[in-house]
This record gives C-alpha cells, structure tokens and sequence, in this order.
C-alpha cells in the first residue's frame, strides 16, 4: 500500500492567499505584479508546499522492506528536483516579488542533502552519499545560511546547526577527515553565537553534540599513518579491487551476501548520531568504494544527474553493495522485524549476514539443558517494560525481555545466515544448530581483554577493528599508535600475503566445514573469515593474551593443522612482528599452551 503525505492538500489560490497575506502583514508594500508573475510566485509557493508535505510523510515510511517506500522517494525526489530548478531559472522574480531569501534556498538544498543520505541508508549506495556531500557542500561554500543569525529567529540557527551536523556526519562516512576539523571549528563558533544571542534551553544538547563530535573522530583514529612532512593520511577501509582477496579457481561462487543487519549497544561505547564506533567501522567494512567520481558535478544540476532512484525491478540487478540496516539499540521486537523483512527479502542464492556489537547478558544458570535459551545472549537495549507487573515471587528469575539468544536465531537459520558476535558473553552463540540444512557460520570475539585494553572499549572493540583494519589492530595490540607512511606501506604487503595464503588454505582444506566453502566465494564473507583467522594467530601469539577466552572462535570450527595454526600463516605474523620492531612481543609456535579457542 501506498502511503499519502500528511496534512491537507494545498491548492495553488491558497498557495498564493498565504502569500498575499504574508506581504500585507509585513513591513514592505506588497508588490505590483503582472499575471506572468504571478502565475510564478504561486507555481513556486505550490512546489514549495508539496515538496514540504511529501518530506515530512517520509517518517511514516517504514523503515524495512524495499518495495514499499521506493514510489514514495521517487515522487519525492520529483517534486523537489523540480523545485530546484524552477528557483533557478526564476530567481529574479522570485526575489523581487515574493522575497524570497538565500537561507530559504539553502533550506530546499539541505533538504534534498538529506533524501540522498536517506536514500543511502535505504539503498547502501554509497554513491549516493557523494550526491548528498555535494549538496551540503554547495549551501557552505555559497554561505545559504551565512545571514541566519541576522534575522533573529532562534529556530533559524537550529537549523542552520542541523545543517552542520549532518554535514559532519556525511563526511566523516566519506573519510573526509580535514573538512570534518573544518566543520567542527564553525559548528562550535555556531553554538556559541547561538547560546549568547539567545540563552536558548538546548545550549548543553547541542555542546553535547559537539563534544560527540569530536571524541569520535579521534578514537577513529587509533593508529595514525603519518605522511612524510608528518600529516596525517586518511586511509579508506571499503572493499576495492586492490584489498579483495584472492578467490582460487574452482571455488564455488553461488552464494551472494545481500541483507546486512548491524546492530549496535555497547553501553560504554562513543557514538555519534546512532552510529557508535563499531557500527561505523563495520558498515563501511561490508561496502565498496564508489567508482563513480561524482565530486565535480554542478551542484545546481537535477538531485540526481545521471543516478535516477532505482525503480521496481532494476534494483537488484545494479546494486553493488548489500543491503543494510543499521540498528542502533534497538527493542528485541524491532530486531525481529528487521531480521524477518530482511529474511523474506533474500533471493534465493542470498545471504543474511548479522553483526551485533552489544554488552552480554550471561545466565545466571551454573548448568544449562537448552542451549537455545540458558545460555543467556547480548542485550539490544536496556529499557525496561511492564517491570512492576511482571515482576512476582511466582515467575521466580526474569531474563532480560531485550536480550538476543541464540535460540531467538533458529528460524532464520532455513536461509542462509552469517553471525558475527563481538561481546562479552559470545560463546552463548558457539551451538547455533544447523536445523534446516543450509549453511550456518558464527565468528565470535574473545570474552576478555588484557589488564592494559580493559578501559578502551570506549573507543570501539577490538575484536571490530581486527575486521575493520587488521593491520589497525596489530599496531593497537603492539602499542604502536604512529606509523610512517612507508612502514605502513611495507606492512600492508604482510598482510597481503596472509590473506593470499589463508584464502589458499581455505581452498585446499579437506577438514574444513562445506558452510564455509558455500560463504567463502562472496567477497565480503572471505574478507571477514580470513581476517577472522588473522585474529586469532595474533592473539594467540600475543603473549598478553592467555586464554581461551582471550581468543576468537567460531561455529563450526576451522581445522587447527590445516588453518588456525598453520606454520605459514605463523611465519607470516611473526615476520610482521619483525617489520615493526616488536618481535619480543609475540610466542614463538610450541612455545607454551597455545591452545584453547578451538
């Protein structure tokens, strides 16, 4: 079903009373204007109307499903592409008869940032991200907004702020990392003149907001790669024909990931928006880099020049990255409902891939019977619901109502699934049971951390940032947080040959589950399982991790000779210890128990 915009339908006599009655109530004289002028102050007054009715019925969307908001967004975008142009090729007219300001202007152009970055988030397009960078980045250099603090209206500058903190937002997606400084510096000199000029009651949300900010593009940046003047070089962490790892032939290659759920509640964990450190780094991990170089177009041009919203039918055909939703903290029946649309969206060769970074929830069970359930899970969100009824003598211990067990994943084990757990209570996830016969893998993160990494989780987790950056988190568990560029350089060729070694190995295992070889030809699931593996030597080497809970597992588990401690994947994390002068850092094989995750 189709759903309308809110709000009564304004027809164009209305339109152009509201405007009559604006200019007569004001301080100027209201203008003479012939019919040809008239007829486009109403055309404009009515666009304007429509395009604000249709932005605002986009929250009644639902935020699921593919099909059901697509015509929606598509009028959306109509009705504004047609705004846009009609303000430019009547600007005259429109600002010497109805009045029309440059921060209205930038107000069409900020909205129209926000259906591209909305549409990205529906799409996973990055593409269409740069679309809406180029609009946000046309109302600063045009300074759209520049005269908003003149006009004496509080609910100006809010926007004007907004503006700014999408903007931030949008850049730092882009690893646009000197413009995001920039944006910082002008946003805090806006929070200030706004505070002063008004004493309004959101001035701590807003220094809040700013402090966000700018704690989360530093930890972002736990390892810098320092240029050889000493700037800092921004790195991109999106899947690219250069960091693909190799795929041998013969290699079954049927299966395709296609819904992405990333899920996100780790209490202690930044965030900006609602994306905290671990959702921003993994969902630019299962992405591509666009190989479209949409930086120079003309940014008074259509909303979209050359890149039409999909429609019906061609959307699968030319999507390039998978599908995804990102959940920040959501309730156990808002994960559910992403989990079943995104269950009944998957083709028949897809794959649902499920990344949860999320504080655990242990049992309080000494010995459980049902692995499904007593096991405990991670919590999605910490809200508390009908406490004071339910809570009775009778129903004895309660569990929490917004914890994932591994059980609640049963039924959607008949598709294809892909888990990936990073908490403290993951191993509840180790004996997902494979039900239905097709293809089920878990990669979990270690449970415990070193004494010295305990108080980092902060700055995201590092089990992430191993299938984020592994590299990152090599120099991160090393202590090394500065790296010239030409070390850096000289290490990513380590690691190059690691995955080309582990991808041979995953090729030529005969003990090696067939779940995995059915995952193993997407380009995305390789990635994550070899850098999986990566971890795994790492730490297991690391003599600051002792433990099976200081490792990562798996379900099913890979073979232990043939893979997880392989003599050449060994050498070749050793040699990378080498190349950055920490050798002393890392057990030689045999030396100790290096057993205990598988």
């Amino acid at each position: 079903m189709t759903l309308q915009p809110r709000g009564k339908k304004t027809s164009r006599p209305e339109c152009w009373r509201c405007y009559h009655n604006k200019m007569s109530t004001s301080d100027v004289s209201l203008p003479v204007l012939d019919e040809n002028e008239k007829k486009i102050v109403n055309e404009f007054c009515h666009l304007l109307e429509k395009s604000k009715q249709l932005f605002n019925g986009l929250r009644d969307l639902p935020q699921y499903g593919h099909k059901q908001w697509q015509s929606y967004f598509g009028r959306t975008f109509d009705v504004y592409t047609k705004l846009w142009k009609f303000q430019q090729q009547h600007r005259q007219v429109l600002d010497s008869k109805y009045g029309l300001k440059r921060w209205q202007i930038g107000e069409v152009a900020s909205k129209i940032g926000q259906l591209y970055y909305h549409y990205y988030l529906r799409t996973s397009e990055t593409n269409y991200l740069n679309e809406s960078f180029n609009f946000y980045s046309a109302i600063r250099q045009r300074g759209y907004y520049s005269r908003a603090s003149k006009e004496e209206r509080p609910d100006l500058m809010v926007k004007k702020l907004r503006f700014y903190a999408r903007f931030i937002l949008v850049c730092l997606l882009l690893k646009k990392m000197k413009l995001v400084k920039d944006l910082e510096r002008d946003l805090g000199k806006q929070i200030d003149d706004y505070t002063s000029t008004y004493q309004p009651e959101d001035q701590n949300e807003w220094k809040t907001v700013l402090s966000e900010i700018r704690e989360f593009e530093d930890a972002d940046c736990t390892v810098r790669v320092l240029d050889h003047d000493g700037t800092p070089i921004v790195l991109s962490h999106r899947l690219t024909p250069l960091n693909t790892p190799p795929l041998e032939k013969g290699t079954p290659a049927i299966l395709r990931l296609q819904e992405i759920l990333i899920v996100g509640n780790s209490s202690e964990q930044l965030k900006y928006s609602e994306l905290t450190l671990d959702m921003f780094r993994m969902l630019q991990t299962l992405e591509r880099e666009p190989q479209e170089d949409l930086s120079n177009q003309i940014y008074d041009a259509s909303p979209a020049p050359g890149r039409p919203p999909y429609e019906n039918g061609e959307r699968n055909n030319r999507r390039e990255n998978p599908h995804k939703y990102l959940l920040y903290k959501p309730t156990y029946s808002q994960l559910n409902t992403f989990l079943a649309s995104g269950f009944k969206e998957l083709p028949p060769t897809g794959i649902i891939l499920l990344y949860i970074s999320a504080d655990g929830s242990p049992s309080s069970m000494k010995h459980g019977d049902d692995p499904a359930y007593d096991l405990g899970g991670v919590v999605t969100n910490f809200r508390k619901e009908g406490e004071e009824v339910v809570r009775t003598k009778k129903l004895g211990h309660l569990k929490e109502v917004h914890c994932l067990h591994p059980g609640d994943l049963y039924p959607y084990t008949r598709k294809p699934l892909f888990v990936v757990v990073d908490s403290d209570n993951s191993s509840s996830f180790q004996n997902i049971p494979n039900l239905f016969g097709q293809p089920v893998v878990c990669l979990l993160s270690p449970e415990r951390a070193p004494p010295t990494m305990q108080d980092k989780h902060r700055r995201g987790n590092l089990f992430t940032m191993f299938l984020h950056d592994p590299l990152m988190a090599f120099c991160y568990v090393c202590n090394i947080y500065e790296v010239p560029v030409d070390l850096w350089d000289k290490c990513s060729g380590v690691i190059d040959k690691f995955m080309a070694e582990a991808s041979k190995l995953f090729s030529r295992s005969k003990k090696l589950d067939n779940m995995y070889i059915q995952f193993f030809g997407d380009d995305f699931l390789r990635l994550l399982m070899l850098r999986f593996v990566f971890c795994y030597i790492v730490l297991i080497l690391h003599r600051g991790f002792k433990g099976p809970n200081f490792y990562p597992t798996s379900s099913p588990l890979l073979p232990t000779d043939e893979i997880l401690e392989h003599p050449a994947l060994y050498k070749v994390v050793l040699d990378l210890s080498t190349v950055v002068d920490n050798r002393t850092l890392f057990a030689e094989p045999g030396e100790g128990d290096l057993h205990g995750a598988t």
